[in-house]
């Protein structure tokens, strides 16, 4: 194991296993996931129920609208750390409520539906058994990405928003607010995980594949990496090699890989 990765992938080990540094990065993943979730409910309750329009403040609804699908995308991404233990190690029940939290709160959608798809991608990357992979049409983006969609959006979580936009309107939200700052920056991360964190890494483009991950990093620099897809596009073979990293920690896991050789 390297000092880079969570104590026993998928946090199975108990709390006594786990030595002080590892609690320290885990200390850490858990305040950056709190600042990104607390960036997110800030935007999210201060857009939707008190952001008044006007014609001068378009301009900052757009850049607002972009900055809440990147949150959002981290949002994901928390809770994709929770599936595997790095976010409370040895924690099983933090993970699963932090995680769901975090799903919730993004597109309604469910962490205990989600949990055995993930699982099962890690499994079989890149088969007809990867719940993330089109194997019908694995170097086309559009049916791949309609694969993807009928996958992860259910009538269930479609139920779950609109009693939550519901709610919203009870509470005298707008619903232009509601769609533009909840339901637009939403479909934008769902964009933006489909292309970086599964289309680009996995697709097959004539070119083999590394090992049986079926996964392939991009050549993006750390801070592209960050705004794209929080590194899930240019470490993404990082990430299946050691699936208990947390998401901020890929670049230096790829560092240490490259001083070892």
């Amino acid at each position: 194991m390297t000092r880079l990765e969570a104590p026993r992938d998928e946090g199975r080990q108990g709390r006594c296993g786990i030595d002080a540094q590892d609690k320290r990065v885990a200390q850490r993943g858990r305040w950056i996931a709190a600042a990104i979730g607390g960036a997110w409910l800030a935007v999210h309750v201060g857009c939707i129920f008190f952001w008044r329009w006007s014609i001068a403040a378009a301009p900052l609804a757009v850049f607002i609208v972009l900055l809440q699908a990147w949150l959002s995308t981290g949002l994901f991404i928390v809770a994709h750390d929770c599936m595997h233990g790095s976010l409370a190690p040895g924690r099983p029940r933090w993970n699963a409520v932090v995680g769901a939290l975090c799903l919730g709160a993004y597109a309604g959608l469910s962490y205990a539906v989600l949990l055995p798809k993930h699982h099962a991608h890690h499994a079989a990357p890149g088969s007809a058994d990867d719940p993330d992979f089109h194997a019908d049409a694995p170097q086309r983006a559009l049916p791949w990405f309609g694969s993807f969609f009928r996958t992860y959006y259910t009538h269930g979580q479609l139920a779950r928003i609109t009693a939550a936009a519901i709610v919203y309107l009870l509470l005298g939200a707008s619903l232009l607010n509601i769609v533009v700052f909840w339901a637009v920056p939403a479909l934008l991360a769902l964009g933006q995980l489909f292309l970086f964190g599964t289309y680009l890494p996995h697709r097959h483009d004539g070119r083999p594949f590394a090992d049986k991950h079926h996964a392939r990093s991009n050549t993006l620099g750390p801070m592209l990496s960050l705004i794209t897809c929080f590194h899930f596009g240019a470490y993404h073979h990082e990430h299946h090699l050691s699936p208990g990293t947390p998401w901020w920690r890929l670049p230096a896991l790829r560092r240490e890989r490259l001083a070892r050789r």
